[in-house]
């Protein structure tokens, strides 16, 4: 079938099922002391007690029988195999770039990327850093700021493309500190930490012009660039009959450089890359290479991961496989909606995020109503999603304490190509349950929390007026 003609309402799967994994199953009682026992930190539960896992939609897709295939004709060699040509191939038809690096993941590009740049005390300009993104650029001594657009943090009212910079207030910021205090502009598409929204191609093109003015290398963060590039098919003027294919070339063809985590729009579980046609950047970058990921060829990769990120590239690009995909979300959205449970409206590419700040306020920030509500879905549905809000990006005062954040989100992402309509079902059924009862849940409390992407290892435990009861018949409840 193709995407264009399909005449049905129903959007299925345009994929088969050839391979099964059983389900975390676990009782309510088990799952209270899981939470426990991680802190309330849901990154310290053990995969196999998740019944539906939203965490993430990095690297936690389905491959292809194709890609399988692939990884079988994996050249191994050290240097020079023949799948690093394969995935240079790949990645060249697409972006038009030529140097192409090979990494483990994103955060790898980044780190690299930005160590080579030397920006200490300099400016990365950005729609929005994701939390990696920020930390490397921070590590590396540079200062990362968001220029979201304007409404984008309007939740409740839809908008085409929530996405997009604000390049006015962008260009303002660029003659206030002066251009060679900024080294890079990186636009991340789709925008991950403002919904999973797409960039539109007139924004990039103003984006574009801005940095050709001033002289700034402009890089994509692309780890979603197929969703975007459907997204700009969907609703943006005069792209409604072009190929995905041809708009994603577009894209890149706006860019100085791009990083990419393959983990999401390439469909695999690891790897990245980065690319950029600026021969002295590259070669630092691929020194940087050399020293922690690994020869150039490879880096820090096998030859079986870089032949399955060439297939993924392509097969990424399907239509009727997008058309699937960002209908996933929109129906796990619509299924919020329905309950009255505010969302991120229209729902993003990858994933729905839930306002947090919205559902619970009564909870303060302070008090982490993202990181609430995420330990109350695994405790009620073993659900395990993300908190995108003050313990993730709050900043920290001089004590170390958490100052709020501009926004308390709950990323439900989706993994690609491994749930049905069913686990969706599910997902809603317990979320809406949790609507019904939202008043019973606490806030939490920091116990123990490093200054650098705080969220993976802090430890948490709920207010003090949390208390564990237990009701009639020996239940467990963990009530306010």
């Amino acid at each position: 079938m193709k995407n264009t003609n399909w005449p049905w309402k129903t959007i299925i799967e345009p994929f088969k099922i050839k391979m099964v994994e059983p389900l975390g199953i676990t009782s309510r009682e088990e799952r209270l002391k899981l939470l426990e026992q991680a802190h309330y930190n849901l990154f310290n539960i053990k995969a196999e007690k998740v019944l539906i896992d939203m965490l993430t939609d990095s690297g936690t897709g389905a491959m292809s029988a194709e890609q399988w295939a692939g990884i079988m004709r994996g050249d191994e060699s050290y240097a020079g195999a023949r799948s690093y040509y394969n995935f240079e191939r790949a990645i060249k038809d697409l972006t038009g770039l030529e140097e192409i690096i090979p990494v483990h993941q994103g955060r790898a590009a980044e780190k690299i990327l930005f160590t080579a740049l030397n920006g200490k005390g300099k400016y990365v300009i950005s729609n929005s850093h994701f939390d990696t993104t920020r930390a490397n650029v921070e590590s590396s001594g540079a200062i990362a700021m968001d220029f979201p657009a304007k409404g984008a943090l309007d939740f409740d009212k839809p908008a085409d493309f929530k996405g997009d910079a604000d390049v006015r207030a962008m260009e303002a910021f660029v003659k206030e500190k002066g251009r060679k205090n900024v080294i890079m502009c990186v636009m991340t598409v789709t925008n991950n930490s403002l919904g999973g929204q797409p960039v539109s191609m007139a924004n990039l093109k103003a984006v574009q012009n801005l940095c050709r003015k001033y002289s700034i290398p402009l890089f994509l963060d692309c780890a979603r660039f197929a969703e975007n590039a459907y997204f700009i098919k969907l609703r943006e003027k005069g792209y409604n009959k072009t190929p995905v294919k041809e708009i994603a070339e577009e894209m890149f063809e706006l860019a100085d450089g791009a990083m990419m985590s393959s983990k999401k729009d390439a469909l695999v579980n690891m790897g990245g890359f980065l690319a950029m046609n600026d021969k002295d950047l590259s070669l630092k970058c691929r020194q940087l290479l050399i020293l922690t990921e690994g020869f150039s060829t490879y880096g820090g990769l096998s030859g079986r991961d870089l032949e399955a990120i060439a297939i993924g590239l392509k097969e990424v690009l399907d239509e009727d496989y997008l058309q699937y995909r960002i209908r996933s979300s929109q129906y796990l959205g619509e299924g919020l909606l329905k309950h009255g449970i505010p969302i991120v409206n229209p729902p993003g590419g990858h994933g729905v995020y839930i306002n947090a700040r919205k559902f619970l306020p009564h909870i303060k920030p302070v008090n982490f109503p993202g990181q609430a509500l995420v330990c109350r879905l695994y405790l009620e549905g073993g659900i395990r999603a993300v908190e995108i809000g003050t313990l993730m990006f709050g900043k920290r005062d001089a004590k170390g304490g958490f100052l709020p954040a501009p926004m308390e989100l709950v990323r439900m992402a989706m993994p690609r190509r491994v749930y049905t309509q069913s686990h969706i079902d599910y997902v809603i059924e317990v979320l809406a349950h949790l609507a019904k009862n939202r008043e019973k849940i606490g806030g939490l409390e920091a116990v123990e929390a490093p200054l650098v992407l705080s969220h993976f290892t802090a430890k948490l435990k709920p207010m003090a007026e949390e208390k564990t009861a237990v009701q009639p018949g020996g239940r467990k409840i963990w009530k306010r």
